[in-house]
């Protein structure tokens, strides 16, 4: 039985993916759940696993090819022997793809789903099934090249421009006949383009290709900037109650085979804070407010190459423990490349903590399509004052800095949320 392999969609706002090493070859032996390619997006890198054991008999999309999410790259055939190749098909290839099998992709695909099920091969699923919400979301899914032109001509929702890709995605040829057509002004702010200035090279330069994550990442940072309104509110947190806590429990955690990281404390407050603040974990759809009803918070990873956000799902339901531990096992997987394209999608609120290496604070750009993200300082012994007594000590403390989507969030509820926040951490029990 011939099984197709297709593109995870590595991340909630991810439509592509960069295939960097094939691990097989063609007529290769693979078992389910081994490694068969490793892929790089702007969220992570990553092995894909083969979904069932066999030969791979076809590979479609080849090493440093960018495919969109749910294209196929490869089919494994459960029934046939080592050595075994398929034969090619006659039908025309692009790029390495299949052009019957991309018309199939086009036909029948569908977001990828929620969560993986290894037990099985991927499932299309049928256009008529897809809800409004899910097409709306895909048709914004666009190239990093589309999301630059647009970026450059100011405009902020690419679901205003009618998408002829794959799943409605909107191409290059869609959003420059809509640049020349002339567009509504609701639509399109008009913007000069930005041009980087040219790069004279010295003689004792040296120059070096950016990688396709470091790519990706770009994008998706100018295009964030361009979407949201970001805006800022820092503050300074007293940790000492948070270091008693730490002292105290740092044995019993290690005893359970986990580290007890301020991380955790920081996700486990705003797992505790954001129910009482609904708008601080929402998403912006359009004109569309999106409340989330789950509070899954994304936790900065550093990998030494890059940075990756792994995923903390239903952290309001975690005690303490359950934070820690899952924050080891999502850092240690990323650094790995172990993680699976679940663990890096359906966030709703990011954390990072750049604290770790000595910064006083950072001003973060929001993930999309998140309206905020909380960046901490690392813990240091500052002179402060006690607004009471005026009684001057010195304390552990971290300057906190929040970016928010001005859009959607106003400055007095992104300094309410901060300050239940303040108390959540300076009043931290013990034993809690």
């Amino acid at each position: 039985m011939r099984t197709e392999v297709v593109m995870p969609q590595m991340g909630e706002s991810v439509a592509e993916g960069t295939i960097t090493k094939w691990l097989k070859k063609v007529g290769e032996k693979v078992e389910r759940d081994e490694p068969l390619f490793e892929l790089t997006t702007d969220k992570v890198d990553a092995d894909v696993p083969s979904p069932v054991d066999g030969v791979l008999i076809e590979i479609l999309a080849q090493t440093g090819e960018t495919v969109e999410i749910n294209a196929l790259v490869a089919i494994v055939d459960t029934d046939a022997a080592v050595g075994d190749v398929a034969k090619t098909n006659s039908a025309p290839k692009t790029n390495g793809v299949d052009k019957s099998a991309k018309a199939a992709v086009a036909a029948e695909a569908a977001v990828a789903p929620k969560t993986a099920t290894p037990k099985a091969p991927p499932i299309s699923v049928a256009r008529a099934n897809m809800s409004s919400d899910a097409a709306q979301l895909r048709q914004t899914r666009s190239t990093p090249l589309v999301r630059k032109i647009a970026a450059e001509h100011g405009i902020s929702n690419l679901s205003v421009i009618s998408g002829s890709g794959l799943s409605g995605r909107v191409t290059k040829k869609d959003i420059l006949q809509f640049l020349d057509s002339g567009a509504p002004r609701n639509a399109v702010q008009a913007r000069t383009p930005i041009h980087a200035p040219d790069v004279k090279i010295g003689p004792r330069d040296t120059i070096e290709m950016m990688s396709p994550q470091r790519q990706m990442i770009a994008q998706h940072m100018v295009s964030s900037r361009a979407t949201s309104a970001h805006a800022q509110t820092i503050h300074e947190v007293d940790f000492a109650a948070v270091l008693k806590a730490r002292t105290a429990q740092k044995a019993e955690f290690e005893s359970r085979g986990t580290r007890l990281t301020y991380t955790a404390f920081l996700v486990k407050a705003v797992a505790e804070v954001l129910p009482e603040f609904p708008i601080m974990n929402s998403a912006l759809s359009g004109d569309n407010i999106v409340y989330r009803g789950d509070i899954n918070i994304g936790v900065a990873v550093d990998t030494g190459k890059s940075l990756i956000v792994p995923v903390v799902k239903n952290a309001d339901e975690m005690s303490l423990l359950g934070v820690a531990k899952s924050i080891g096992d999502l850092a240690f997987r990323a650094r790995n490349r172990k993680l699976k394209p679940d663990d890096v999608q359906s966030g709703t609120f990011t954390v990072s903590n750049p604290g770790i290496f000595g910064s006083e604070f950072g001003i973060p750009i929001i993930n999309q399509p998140q309206t905020a993200i909380l960046v901490t300082g690392g813990i240091k012994k500052r002179v402060v004052v006690d607004q009471e007594t005026d009684a001057i000590m010195v304390r552990p403390t971290s300057i906190w800095c929040l970016s928010f989507d001005h859009r959607v969030i106003d400055g007095a509820t992104a300094d309410r949320f901060m300050k239940r926040l303040r108390e959540v951490i300076e009043t931290w029990p013990i034993d809690g």
